[in-house]
């Protein structure tokens, strides 16, 4: 990637090329799991720029004009002019923006971050506000109205919104389309092909199918795809408004084998265990499931004891994990009942040392 300020800025730091960058985190992943795994891995390369389709960048001031900024690898406030990792939506949109925004003398004071996110049918800019956006209501349409994106603008404990707000995406699992409609604050995979990838090496994974439970679902971005191969589909998320996206999102798709509970992970680990009753689970049969496989995508503090225990119980597990640290360490439990039979690297953040990771887990009989 050729970027004025790759060596810089604290977002990319690694400056190999990318067949090195591969081969470096291949490496790191064969020597922290080579206790429960010796075979090959499946590595899903990414593209090197603009793969991004959400970003976020502070807004640097001085003399009287604004550009944007992210934090250097010395920690402090770097201006920048351009971002080669974020999409074409996104890089075509910012010059536009802060042009528009330097136009109004009102927009300019205060603010201190842009967020963007797009998607195959949106594109929104979030613009965070140290002054109450209220007092700058009427700018904010104006400003709108000339970008014709959807607009969002925050201020503690405020939030406007101009235009059409929601994001609209299109995924293709497999050679078929699924459509989802999202919130700006829900969880969203920041890269489009790789979440595309992710998703569809999960559904490839699962054979002998009989029913699923899914944690940590968010808006049901494996679970809608993945639902086509079960007979039925449990899936939990302790995010209102993720559950409510996820019910939309199978109305999109006209799936209908999945029921969706707003329960924690440790809220249906007791309710699994008849510890505990949820009026949260009223008309959800939970002997009536059989379930031949689980599908955990946790946050990085990994899976708590309880769903580990119960993951135990389950023939197939399918694990998603941002951290292989806690991956590695959910494993040396797992392993006592569990062997892997699959291991795939996602390449989620190009030109960065973070390492998403997939595995699979068959239960040892």
């Amino acid at each position: 990637m050729d970027c004025r300020y790759l060596g810089d800025c604290g977002s990319c730091v690694l400056t190999l090329s990318y067949c090195e960058q591969k081969q470096l985190k291949i490496a790191k992943i064969r020597e922290l799991f080579s206790k429960f795994w010796s075979g090959e891995f499946e590595f899903f390369d990414s593209d090197e720029s603009g793969f991004r389709s959400r970003a976020e960048f502070g807004i640097w001031h001085e003399n009287n004009d604004i550009s944007y900024c992210m934090r250097s690898q010395q920690n402090i406030k770097l201006p920048i002019q351009s971002c080669q990792i974020v999409d074409t939506k996104i890089s075509n949109i910012m010059p536009y923006l802060l042009k528009t925004i330097k136009e109004d003398k009102a927009l300019v004071e205060r603010l201190f971050g842009v967020e963007f996110i797009s998607s195959a049918n949106s594109l929104v800019a979030t613009l965070l506000y140290h002054k109450d956006v209220n007092s700058i209501k009427d700018n904010l349409v104006n400003i709108q109205s000339k970008l014709r994106i959807g607009l969002i603008a925050r201020s503690r404990g405020v939030k406007l919104e101009f235009g059409d707000t929601k994001i609209n995406e299109i995924l293709n699992i497999n050679g078929r389309e699924f459509s989802y409609i999202m919130s700006d604050t829900a969880f969203i995979q920041p890269n489009k092909k790789m979440n595309e990838k992710m998703i569809s090496w999960a559904v490839n994974a699962v054979e002998n199918a009989a029913d699923l439970i899914e944690l940590y679902c968010g808006h049901g971005n494996f679970t809608i795809p993945i639902s086509l191969k079960f007979q039925k589909v449990l899936a939990t998320e302790i995010s209102k408004s993720s559950i409510d996206m996820a019910l939309k999102n199978c109305q999109l798709n006209s799936v209908n084998n999945i029921k969706f509970a707003r329960l924690s992970a440790a809220e249906i680990m007791s309710a699994m265990a008849k510890e505990r009753e949820f009026e949260r689970l009223r008309g959800v049969d939970l002997d009536s499931y059989i379930f031949s496989h689980i599908l955990v995508d946790p946050p990085r503090a990994g899976c708590e004891d309880s769903v580990l225990d119960f993951m135990s119980k389950i023939d197939n597990i399918i694990y998603i994990s941002c951290n292989p640290l806690t991956l590695q360490n959910n494993l040396e439990i797992l392993s006592q009942t569990h062997k892997v039979v699959k291991f795939a690297i996602f390449d989620q953040f190009v030109h960065t040392n973070h390492i998403e990771c997939g595995v699979v887990l068959k239960r040892i009989k």
